[in-house]
């Protein structure tokens, strides 16, 4: 899509709903919204009524040219604008979202190079905005995601997820914390040996996508580079606090 200016808008909360037990789904309605890539991401600014304000970036959930702004948002217990989207914003609500941003981490459709997606906790919304799209549109580039959660219930678009592997999408988990019933694979951090079985090889020259913790960002890129994939095919975004 033709990348569009980004601008304050005012938007209207249409939807909540809970997504894991500390994060929280939004959805938005954004009259002025211009669409945005898949990847992108905005900032929300939240005003108190004594005029003091505060933002924070957030990615999108959603692309495309609909006035419909998709957010799923994890709290960061004693941050100035998360646990307020999380636990207070109602249906009706309106806040501030100045976006879209970010032309960097943002896949666009029609190369014939495949797509590595990986994701660290909520670092998986940007990258599922990916995946959606690939499915949407139909595009034929081969697509893998590598998720790393602490366990099931803390995963981000589940049901999501699972519905783009049925159509396609090579699904892979590693849990952290704690598996489902009947898993059999280790449960632990990401190694390096479980990152060169879980994606393409460098020889297939994929375009990668990596976001999460910072940590968890700088050390999959840097075994990226040591399994042969070039450092300009490796795209990261880290979070923070919020």
């Amino acid at each position: 899509m033709t990348p569009h200016p980004a601008a304050w808008h005012a938007a209207t909360v249409r939807a909540v709903a809970s997504e894991t037990p500390s994060a929280r789904r939004l959805e938005f309605d954004v009259p002025t919204w211009p669409g945005n890539d898949a990847g992108a991401h905005v900032d929300i600014r939240l005003t108190a009524p004594d005029g003091y304000q505060a933002s924070r970036s957030y990615s999108l959930a959603s692309s495309g040219e609909a006035p419909r702004v998709l957010l799923a948002v994890d709290e960061v217990p004693g941050g100035e604008v998360s646990p307020f989207l999380v636990h207070e914003l109602r249906p009706g609500d309106q806040v501030e979202l100045h976006g879209p941003l970010g032309a960097y981490f943002v896949w666009r459709p029609g190369d014939y190079r495949p797509v590595q997606l990986i994701a660290g906790g909520s670092g998986v919304v940007p990258l599922y905005a990916m995946a959606a799209l690939r499915d949407e549109i139909g595009d034929e580039a081969g697509f893998r995601l590598l998720y790393s959660v602490r366990s099931p219930a803390d995963r981000f678009f589940a049901a999501e997820l699972d519905g783009l592997a049925e159509r396609g999408l090579e699904l892979r988990y590693v849990y952290t914390r704690q598996g489902p019933l009947g898993w059999t694979d280790a449960v632990g951090r990401v190694t390096r040996d479980a990152l060169a079985a879980a994606v393409w090889p460098a020889r297939t020259r994929p375009h990668v996508y990596v976001c999460g913790p910072t940590a968890f960002v700088e050390t999959v890129a840097d075994w990226l580079v040591e399994l042969g994939h070039a450092a300009h095919d490796i795209r990261t975004e880290r979070f923070g606090g919020g």
